[in-house]
């Protein structure tokens, strides 16, 4: 029997409306689908970097673990990402928080186990996430059974697995290493009666890229972890595992600057593109280069005519601010937005001609984003960290966002040297310290610009410890987590969090905000950052308030309608007669633009 309903004709009216809207919101994805050449997943992706050992923690041993994070899957699918970027979880003695490995193909006993990861692995890729992951191949561990062996004799097979000078030819020429308390790149072996070399620390030594056997035994991991079904591998250092094996002293034009002298050696190129053909090419996967340089020398890795990398990451932008010739001391002046700009923009262009880039403020080896960048004052710090969360989503690179930063953490601001654990600084404090400078300012310069600030452990909750252990947490973690964590976030609207949530969702509908054309507006702002991205007659403007005070931005071109996409504060922007854009301390929006 066949029951009939009589639908009423307002319904039938408003379900045709809903289906001629999405069949005009279809057309118009289509038209943007149009015109974009060679359209990757890994250019539309958000990136979200985990570091393992701050994320979560399964078994109360106070270091984030495999288990961990496979318990907070969820969370990240929710935040709308589409790849995660994992920091080492190889087997290490940990000297150098996992960027010291002694064995490529297992698991670091603290994180679990290779099926931990297999589960892991199989849990992201469920949820349609990808995985990438560090690939540490300019050095590895003093412990690794390669170094082990090469340590013993000169006869050994793995001792051209790494770079050694022999005693008899007198003390090795000067290289500086970026750990060591003497900036000695040399340490020598009593076996072997020879030198080697480590541009990290002496836990670290280089591996011989000149060595085809090496290579062919890295070429062998990276199948290893591709055929587990990873999707791509960010390249730690890969600017340096070319050495010009003479090792002449530093070239007067580099002004001091010997780890781009050390960096883009003579066959590096040579060797990523070995690296492509016998591996990467056979496989659908995302690279990103480490790189070092001028535009010109990290352009080469992204060279599509090259067959190299996909993406690659600049330091000019992270390193702005910085005073010459001091460790890691930040300008007390701060940083010069127009410089900002410019920088930038310059990447911006280099990368619309050949390959495509990155952007990023925050990551491992960086301090909190809010902090170096933004302003963590409680007045501030949830605008500027909205803010920031704008920049780095509206522009034309592949964003890699570090996590935490969506919840804006910041700095935790150590005052005792017991409290860190980074090994860059503690050989930094000790050169310091041996040299009789001055402690109290460097541990004041590290408040701002340590590594560790950014490496605090993830706050989940207001339970003891942010809910990231049960235990003892291996670095102490801030205690700002009382108000800054998810639990809190995911309940407010308005937080970071959600925030955050509605950019990557802005980005990811708007091919506009990926592929779109580049242009800055008001260029000389000093406090303003502007620009418009374009594509296929779409048109959006990104204003940007760096400030801490009210700014203006003069919108010079012309159009109909400004319709707001986005705004970090309830209130918008007071547009007036002169075409001037009034803004509030840190304030952030997204404009749809219509001619």
């Amino acid at each position: 029997m066949k029951i009939l309903t009589k639908v009423p004709k307002y319904i039938i009216l408003l379900t045709f409306f809903i289906m001629q809207t999405q069949q005009a919101d279809s057309q118009v994805m289509m038209q943007n689908d149009q015109s974009i050449p060679d359209r990757k997943w890994w250019k539309e992706a958000v990136f979200y970097q985990i570091y393992p050992r701050s994320f979560k923690d399964s078994n109360g041993d106070g270091v984030g673990d495999i288990k961990g994070i496979i318990s907070k899957l969820d969370y990240i699918k929710k935040l709308g990402v589409d790849a995660v970027w994992l920091n080492p979880i190889y087997a290490s003695p940990n000297y150098d928080n996992g960027y010291d490995i002694s064995d490529y193909q297992s698991i670091m006993t603290e994180f679990g186990t290779m099926d931990d990861f297999n589960k892991m692995l199989k849990g992201f890729h469920d949820r349609k996430i990808k995985v990438i992951m560090d690939l540490v191949v300019n050095h590895c561990s003093s412990n690794h059974k390669w170094f082990k062996e090469a340590r013993k004799s000169r006869s050994s097979k793995y001792y051209n697995y790494f770079h050694w000078w022999p005693a008899e030819n007198g003390v090795p020429p000067k290289r500086i290493s970026f750990f060591d308390e003497n900036a000695n790149g040399w340490k020598y072996n009593k076996e072997t009666n020879s030198y080697y070399l480590h541009y990290f620390a002496a836990q670290q030594p280089d591996l011989n890229w000149e060595n085809p056997v090496l290579r062919q035994e890295i070429y062998k991991m990276m199948r290893f972890w591709l055929d587990k079904g990873i999707d791509g591998f960010r390249m730690d250092a890969i600017a340096f595992i070319s050495k010009d094996i003479k090792f002449p002293l530093l070239p007067p034009e580099y002004n001091g600057n010997w780890a781009h002298y050390y960096a883009n050696g003579p066959f590096l190129h040579d060797y990523i593109k070995e690296m492509n053909t016998e591996v990467l090419s056979k496989y659908d996967v995302a690279t990103v280069a480490e790189a070092e340089g001028s535009v010109e020398k990290v352009i080469k890795f992204v060279d599509p005519a090259n067959h190299e990398l996909n993406m690659a990451y600049h330091f000019e932008g992270v390193e702005l601010g910085y005073l010459p010739n001091v460790y890691k001391r930040v300008d007390p002046n701060g940083y010069n937005l127009l410089e900002f700009k410019h920088i930038y923009s310059k990447w911006d262009s280099a990368f619309s001609v050949k390959g495509w880039g990155t952007i990023y403020l925050g990551n491992h080896d960086q301090p909190r984003m809010l902090t170096r960048w933004g302003n963590d004052t409680p007045e501030f710090r949830e605008v500027s960290s909205k803010m920031l969360t704008t920049f780095i989503l509206s522009m034309r690179a592949t964003p890699y966002y570090y996590f935490g930063d969506e919840l804006g953490m910041n700095n935790i601001k150590f005052d005792k040297i017991d409290d860190y654990n980074d090994i860059e600084l503690l050989t930094n404090y000790m050169q310091v310290k041996q040299k009789g400078g001055d402690l109290k300012r460097f541990m004041e310069d590290m408040k701002i610009s340590s590594r560790d600030n950014g490496r605090t452990p993830f706050q989940w909750n207001t339970s003891e410890n942010a809910g990231f252990t049960t235990g003892t947490p291996w670095l102490k973690i801030n205690p700002n987590y009382k108000y800054i964590n998810v639990e809190s976030e995911e309940a407010d609207s308005n937080s970071t969090l959600n925030y955050f949530k509605k950019m990557v969702g802005l980005r990811k509908n708007n091919l506009t905000l990926i592929y779109g054309s580049y242009h800055m507006v008001d260029e000389n702002n000093p406090d303003v950052y502007a620009y418009t991205r374009e594509l296929n007659g779409n048109r959006y403007l990104v204003v940007l308030n760096f400030k801490p005070r009210v700014s203006i931005l003069t919108v010079s071109f012309k159009y109909d309608h400004l319709d707001l996409e986005i705004n970090n504060y309830p209130d918008k922007p007071r547009l007036n007669d002169e075409h001037e854009l009034i803004l509030k301390p840190y304030q952030s929006v997204i404009y749809k633009v219509s001619k």
